[in-house]
């Protein structure tokens, strides 16, 4: 008869053997391990020590040159990239996917912008009949996209009608010494900013209607931007003559080099690639686009340099005010809308 084996009874408690939780912290870390090895350690500082050094040395040189970008245009450069950024991407995706936000975009544009040349003209002395000006101009922008041709015509002249007698009227009630001069002066004003802004903006809507006018208008707003944009990077970087020195002294010879190539080149490629054009339209539409856009902004520095002052707002930090924005694009819809009309059927029998 064997022995029965050494197993515990019932009543007796026997304690688990111990086990170590994956998670838990060892308690027999080995003290040669590379990970807690004085010198590792002391290379890993060293390591975060260097990475956080170049890190800060390379903040400070961006914000050296950004500094010195701003001295010299007077612009924010980071504001600037990231409002234009957000501003470009609305268009772009009210053009493609949703064409009534750009309706109202450019709506908004077109308040916005008869404000701000509105407050400047009357600091620089002129009378400028707001309410009537925005009222007339909305109604001017909305013919462009719902009336037919002919009548957006009739009530673009209307519109100026409108806002001379306005003045006038508003003259006689006032009883003051005005000199006619000055009233002749007013009344003009206030017919050019309905050309000006309301007009121009409502030719884009007029675009708009065509088939396919999405794309032009992305077309000739990308020449525009991108021909503003080499205009920048070549004439800070290259700008030595000085282009109209009288009218806005900090424009270049090399700056409009530079918006000339990329001008031409964004032309090309949107023309073939956007609209299924011949690739010479795109030079065409280029060299349009450059020449009225460099003379909307000549322009209107020539008239911000008449009136004293620097941008038309601040509203949009790092750009200063819509039509500060605005100025090269708005007479470029003109030959957009022409250029339009004329390659259309080149599109057709391609």
């Amino acid at each position: 008869m064997t022995d029965a084996p050494d197993t515990p009874s019932d009543d007796e408690d026997v304690a688990p053997p111990a086990r170590r939780d994956a998670d838990s912290p060892r308690l027999d870390t080995d003290p040669d391990a590379p990970e807690s090895s004085p010198a590792f350690q002391e290379h890993m500082r060293a390591m975060r020590t260097g990475v956080e050094s170049q890190m800060a040395h390379a903040r400070a040189e961006f914000d050296q040159a950004n500094e010195r970008i701003k001295e010299r245009t007077g612009r924010d450069l980071i504001v600037a990239i990231l409002i234009g950024v957000a501003i470009g991407g609305t268009l772009l995706l009210s053009l493609v996917l949703l064409k009534w936000i750009f309706v109202l975009f450019a709506l908004v544009a077109t308040v916005f912008g008869i404000l701000e040349i509105s407050r400047a003209l009357t600091v620089s002395g002129r009378r400028i009949d707001v309410a009537p000006q925005v009222g007339v101009g909305v109604v001017l922008v909305l013919s462009g996209l719902l009336t037919d041709l002919w009548l957006h015509w009739v009530v673009t002249f209307v519109a100026v009608v409108v806002v001379a007698v306005w003045r006038l009227i508003a003259q006689m009630v006032a009883v003051d010494d005005r000199s006619p001069s000055d009233v002749l002066a007013d009344v003009l004003t206030g017919g050019f900013v309905q050309l000006y802004v309301p007009f121009l903006g409502s030719l884009a809507l007029v675009l708009l209607r065509q088939d396919g006018g999405e794309w032009w208008i992305i077309t000739f707003i990308l020449i525009a931007v991108v021909a503003d944009t080499g205009a920048y990077v070549s004439g800070l970087t290259l700008g030595r003559h000085p282009m109209a020195p009288k009218i806005s002294p900090k424009k270049t010879w090399e700056g409009f080099a530079g918006a000339a190539v990329a001008a031409l080149a964004a032309g090309v490629l949107a023309c073939m690639f956007m609209l299924g054009l011949p690739w010479w339209t795109g030079l065409i539409f280029g060299a349009a686009v450059l020449l009225t856009a460099t003379a909307g902004d000549l322009g209107e520095s020539m008239i911000k340099r008449d009136m004293g002052i620097k941008d038309m707002s601040s509203w949009l930090p790092g750009h200063g005010g819509v039509l500060d924005r605005l100025d090269s694009i708005l007479p470029s819809v003109t030959v957009a809308l022409a250029l339009s009309y004329l390659f259309t059927p080149l599109v057709v029998t391609a």
